[in-house]
């Protein structure tokens, strides 16, 4: 575990990203009096993900790599930070909503299957079985892999020194 310090570091900041962009969304109003907008917005956190990513990869290079890192060592880096990230996203979304927004799976609920609110409603068993914890918690969990070993593998193409 110690060859991964950086990767376990930057994986407990995204973590923290992730609880705050939570809280900024909450007291803006988008799990409650914006929610038609959450949607849309609650992707922006791909933006600062994607800066997390470079940091962590350059942090990687220049301290642990001395400067000097192939395009294998950046990949494994970020597939290492993708999958700590993807063990600690269930953490952070039962913390989102069991205690940041605890209602939020009501409200989206109500609001989806509302048909003078949305233009395609589903029904109420649908929007239940998608809007739920254990339905986030793997969505996270999934999305946070799988995106994070792409980005992983195109920075690393970046960041890595040309040989």
């Amino acid at each position: 575990m110690k060859n991964y310090t950086i990767e376990i570091k930057w994986a407990i900041r995204f973590t923290l990203l992730t609880l705050a962009w939570a809280i900024g969304e909450q007291l803006i109003g988008l799990h409650d009096v914006y929610i038609a907008h959450y949607g849309l917005y609650t992707n922006l956190i791909a933006i600062p993900a994607l800066l997390f990513y470079i940091v962590a990869l350059r942090e990687k290079k220049k301290y642990f790599f001395d400067g000097t890192m192939t395009w294998s060592q950046g990949f494994v880096s970020g597939v290492m930070l993708s999958f700590i990230i993807a063990l600690m996203a269930p953490i952070a979304q039962f913390v989102i909503y069991s205690s940041i927004t605890p209602h939020f799976f009501e409200t989206i609920i109500a609001y989806k299957t509302n048909a003078s609110l949305v233009s395609h409603p589903i029904s109420k068993s649908a929007a239940e079985g998608y809007f739920n914890l254990k339905s986030f918690m793997l969505q996270s969990a999934f999305s946070d892999l799988s995106t994070g070993v792409i980005v992983g593998a195109l920075l690393s193409l970046v960041i890595r020194n040309k040989k």
